[in-house]
């Protein structure tokens, strides 16, 4: 593990990894010679009948591959003088992320979760933990709202209902407490290996005193060709896609200890922030950039659509995204073969480990856009 990244040592405590994360996002606000600020998460947004939603202010760009990002970190910071990149930040993920809700369906449904080696265990082999179920608004284009959930380990497989009332309460609209309610299924898979890193931002003009914190990642992923992830006869594969994003998120705000709280300030400084990201990257790469609108969750949906699974398939297969945290299914055989059990998690590999669609190491993507 390289030296400059030391968050990688926790990368299976998630509390000591957010902690230290803390730690170093306050030594870099002590860096620009700000004392007595204090970090604020993003707050809710108050809509103009007075609904409390969860907002997540997030843009995303489309590339063809994780290649093409090379160096962004460092060009960036050369493109906006008041973007300062948050020092021993980098951190890296591998997950898989099942879409369980239909291209018809008002929000996007779906299951996450992160993916671990056991120790000692063959480096192409990992496993899923920490299962996450998320609802949100569709499209990638304005700021969704977002609900999520960690499922316990013991019952992944429970109405997540009462979790996201618990988590959420008055911030939990009807129709999205409706959507909660109606069955999952799996529609398909993708595997993602991330690079994450964090910034502070600041524009005195527009964000006054503020200093927006933004987390940043690069994703290198490929999407299953079927929503078993069996072989395609169509894509000759059961990897349809390839592609990478680089994601930009608001996570929070440092502000004055005595500064009062104004609503309406602190959204027009995420806009702004959000906008002021984007007007390098689409100058950068305006030749590479993909037109896609779609979320990730989206864009399982239609790759399936245009390889031909149909709706009867994904229903008579009626998957369940726990069922990828066994190694063999207990009711589930191989088609030409009926004494043998299909291994889902075996299949859920090939996203990440597939050798002529391998995704890269962490480590190597991190240094790809530093």
């Amino acid at each position: 593990m390289t030296s400059n990244r030391p968050l990688f040592k926790h990368i299976r405590n998630h509390t000591a990894l957010f902690s230290e994360l803390s730690r170093y996002r306050n030594i870099a606000v002590q860096g620009l010679g700000l004392s007595q600020y204090e970090f604020h998460k993003t707050p809710k947004f108050v809509a103009e009948d007075g609904r409390r939603l969860t907002i997540e202010p997030e843009r995303s760009i489309v590339l063809p591959n994780v290649e093409q990002l090379k160096g962004v970190k460092s060009k960036l910071e050369k493109a906006i003088p008041t973007l300062t990149m948050v020092e021993h930040s980098e951190i890296g993920y591998r997950y898989p992320t099942a879409a369980l809700a239909g291209l018809d369906a008002p929000f996007i449904k779906r299951m996450r979760s992160e993916y671990f080696h056991k120790v000692d265990e063959d480096r192409s082999i990992c496993r899923p933990v920490n299962l996450s179920y998320g609802i949100k608004s569709r499209g990638k284009a304005d700021n969704r709202q977002e609900y999520e959930v960690w499922m316990p380990d013991e019952a992944p497989e429970q109405n997540p209902l009462p979790l996201l009332i618990d988590l959420y309460g008055e911030d939990l609209p009807n129709d999205v407490r409706h959507f909660v309610e109606q069955p999952s299924k799996v529609h398909g898979w993708m595997g993602v290996k991330r690079a994450a890193f964090e910034a502070l931002y600041q524009n005195k003009e527009i964000c006054g005193d503020l200093v927006i914190c933004v987390a940043m990642s690069v994703d290198a992923y490929n999407i299953g060709a079927r929503p078993d992830l069996s072989f395609s006869p169509e894509a000759e594969s059961s990897i349809a896609a390839s592609n990478a994003e680089l994601e930009w998120e608001i996570e929070g705000y440092y502000a004055p200890r005595d500064w009062e709280f104004d609503h309406d300030m602190v959204w027009a400084a995420i806009n702004h922030t959000l906008a002021a990201i984007n007007a390098p990257l689409t100058d950068l790469y305006a030749n590479t950039i993909l037109p896609v609108v779609e979320s990730k969750t989206e864009r399982i949906l239609s790759t399936l659509k245009s390889l031909g699974v149909q709706q009867d398939e994904i229903d008579d297969m009626n998957l369940q995204p726990w069922e990828f945290m066994l190694n063999e299914s207990s009711h589930r055989v191989k088609s030409h073969d009926p004494s043998r059990p299909v291994n889902l998690l075996g299949r859920l590999n090939r996203l990440f480990y597939q050798e002529d669609r391998k995704l890269p190491s962490l480590n190597w993507m991190h240094d790809l856009i530093t």
